[in-house]
């Protein structure tokens, strides 16, 4: 069974920075697309960044140019840089992935997330 675990969330300034780490386990991990999300307050959860098993990336308009994803195939683990941090940043943040990048909206399987709060 796939197992997500989302780490390294916390509270920020705006302007600071933030790096989460999600591992997985239960599956080929180096063949997988794998993606980061958040679902603020009240809002959908939204695709925010993507990377594929050949270390292709797309970013969400709203995060492009502020933050990485990165991958570790030997860690089995993705990782989100985040810099540049604004308040409407704050959101939990989820990791998932597949052979195709799951939809925001898939009810497929979510790990716990990790919060991330940018507030002065």
């Amino acid at each position: 069974q796939v197992q997500l675990v989302e780490s390294g969330g916390g509270l920020v300034q705006p302007g600071g920075s933030l790096r989460l780490s999600c591992t997985v386990s239960g599956i080929v991990f180096n063949i997988y697309n794998l993606a980061w999300y958040r679902q603020a307050p009240g809002k959908q959860r939204e695709l925010v960044a993507s990377i594929t098993r050949g270390g292709t990336t797309n970013y969400a308009d709203s995060v492009k140019g502020r933050f990485t994803i990165s991958r570790d195939n030997a860690k089995n683990t993705v990782y989100l840089q985040m810099n540049s941090l604004k308040p409407e940043d704050t959101a939990v943040y989820y990791c998932n992935g597949g052979l195709a990048i799951p939809l925001p909206g898939s009810n497929g399987n979510w790990g716990q997330g990790t919060q991330v709060t940018v507030s002065s």
